[in-house]
């Protein structure tokens, strides 16, 4: 008899144990506010009704960014390797691709009759011709448009300051850019009528002041095309956006300056390692005529003196290579 009264005892306090689980413990633990305000934020309703389109802007929107990226990314990698006339605009000459052949076919015959009437021999005139003919006009080239681009990024952040105060005082960013193509200075002039003439025969704006970066292969004129081609097709804040761009700009011209002061010491001693056997020959020359002057006097001579010339260029140029520091 104790133990069917223990038995039921243990029954019964499971039994309410359970029925106060039930229905008393998820008022007591918050469970079922909880599914209520699950319930009120799964609930259909105006603002969810508009999400759909919302989240179908924001596609589109993220649509266009990575297509003008894609653009911009295709367009970066087919700039390194351009034609001979786009490397002729690029260094700010108006030849043509013919001219350009006749003028160092001209440096080709220079060279060559140069160093034939010095008595180096065939070999060393056949060298120099070919190194006249095809080397020289392209390291003039290169000379011209490394020359242009620094007088570009010279103006470029004024001018993105130009257009920064235009847009906040209420001007169109047309307007902006046509200011600039008349007062700016050389080439940063000439780049942004570029631009305006080819956005008033019919190409958008965006398109036009992305082909900057064609005629200026730069890091700077690249982020000003893809800050006006993201703004054109999915709008924002220009005037933030370029305001930081000019800061960029100008934060990466004090750094330029600050590497060149740093390596100044490395130039100098390289321009006196490449200097001193130059002056040492001279010298001695001064001093002892006879004994230096076999160097051009003899063919051996003159070989020996041919490959010091090239293996002190290639010094020089590893030496260029090691203290020129890309940012």
């Amino acid at each position: 008899m104790p133990l069917q009264t223990l038995a039921m005892f243990f029954l019964g306090t499971l039994a309410a144990g359970g029925v106060l689980w039930v229905f008393i413990y998820p008022m007591l633990s918050g469970e079922r506010r909880a599914d209520q305000r699950k319930a009120s934020a799964v609930r259909p309703d105006a603002a969810t009704s508009a999400a759909p389109a919302a989240r179908g802007a924001t596609r589109n929107r993220r649509e266009q960014l990575e297509e003008t990226l894609k653009e911009v990314e295709v367009r970066r990698k087919n700039v390194n390797s351009p034609p001979l006339s786009v490397r002729i605009s690029r260094a700010g000459l108006s030849l043509s691709k013919r001219q350009f052949f006749m003028v160092s076919g001209l440096l080709g015959v220079a060279s060559f009759g140069a160093m034939f009437a010095a008595g180096f021999g065939l070999p060393a005139a056949i060298g120099a011709g070919f190194a006249g003919s095809f080397g020289l006009p392209r390291w003039i080239l290169s000379f011209l448009k490394k020359r242009r681009e620094q007088k570009f990024l010279n103006g470029f952040a004024d001018s993105v300051d130009v257009i920064v105060r235009g847009i906040k005082a209420g001007l169109p960013l047309g307007d902006c850019l046509r200011i600039i193509s008349v007062e700016a200075p050389e080439p940063v002039r000439s780049e942004f009528r570029s631009i305006m003439e080819t956005q008033t025969i019919g190409m958008p704006l965006g398109e036009a002041c992305a082909k900057l970066y064609d005629s200026v292969p730069l890091p700077e004129a690249n982020f000003f095309g893809i800050i006006i081609s993201i703004q054109q097709k999915a709008g924002g804040n220009l005037s933030e956006a370029l305001g930081n761009l000019s800061r960029v700009l100008r934060e990466r011209k004090k750094m330029q300056a600050k590497i060149k002061a740093m390596s100044m010491e490395a130039k100098a001693s390289a321009s006196i390692i490449a200097a001193l056997p130059i002056t040492v020959m001279l010298l001695i020359y001064l001093s002892s005529p006879n004994y230096i002057e076999l160097l051009w006097i003899t063919s051996t001579g003159r070989t020996m003196l041919a490959g010091s010339a090239f293996w002190m260029f290639i010094g020089v140029m590893v030496m260029k290579k090691m203290i020129n520091f890309d940012f």
